[in-house]
């Protein structure tokens, strides 16, 4: 929508930037963020080849003086945040019994951590935004295994339900300012994340990343008075687990 700006964390590939192309398809200005700057250069070389006005800034979403030098960079860009794509993400597999503390942290810093300190940072802006229209957006991706625990991924797993939680509290705490918090919840979708299930699931069966996008389209179509606190995408003959 010309006039509003969107960031959107984990936007180099899969979800993240086909959210972001929807967004900027209408109108949105971008601030798309990744960890890993070449590829993240190229995704936005991408949406800037189809017309998209795009502000491109790497962090390591890990590191709290990254997150907020990306907020503070998408106010010097645009000025306001009318949607929040909190979308980074990373999942690593193995008993509990087995997983290193250190595969937990990462984890948890990325999953959990960093979707608490992108949120609070950007809620001034939030509040602006929803203070002028009514309708500031914030999607925190989570997964279907933060509502049914997996195992194999309890790390994972564990983070997403975190993710589930703040979307919760979040609500609670900023539903009044005008400010939608939605957690999104799917199983397993075409993108690199997932290409280590690819011989037993094949991407053409899995959901596609713009299925996910055309979820924030209709949260942002939806009235301030429609609030959706959760979406779960599943694939055919799915219930109740990851796959």
């Amino acid at each position: 929508m010309e006039g509003r700006a969107a960031l959107v964390t984990g936007g180099s590939s899969g979800i993240g930037l086909a959210i972001a192309r929807a967004l900027g398809q209408d109108g949105y200005g971008l601030t798309v963020s990744a960890r890993r700057p070449e590829k993240l250069e190229e995704a936005v070389e991408e949406l800037r080849g189809e017309g998209l006005e795009v502000e491109s800034v790497p962090a390591n979403m890990a590191k709290e003086e990254e997150i907020l030098a990306l907020v503070e960079r998408h106010r010097e860009r645009w000025g306001r945040m009318d949607v929040l794509i909190n979308n980074a993400g990373v999942g690593i597999g193995g008993e509990i019994a087995e997983h290193p503390t250190k595969r937990l942290d990462m984890q948890l810093d990325v999953n959990l951590r960093a979707v608490y300190i992108t949120l609070r940072e950007s809620i001034p802006m939030l509040k602006e935004a929803g203070a002028e229209h009514g309708k500031a957006l914030v999607v925190n991706t989570s997964s279907i295994a933060g509502k049914f625990g997996q195992p194999w991924l309890a790390a994972y797993a564990a983070t997403k339900a975190g993710v589930v939680g703040l979307s919760q509290a979040a609500h609670g705490e900023l539903s009044s300012d005008g400010i939608q918090v939605t957690a999104f919840c799917p199983a397993f979708v075409a993108t690199p994340m997932t290409d280590w299930t690819a011989d037993s699931v094949p991407k053409e069966e899995m959901i596609q990343p713009e299925d996910i996008a055309e979820g924030v389209r209709f949260l942002l179509r939806t009235s301030p008075a429609c609030i959706v606190p959760e979406i779960q995408f599943i694939r055919p003959g799915d219930l109740m687990r990851a796959t």
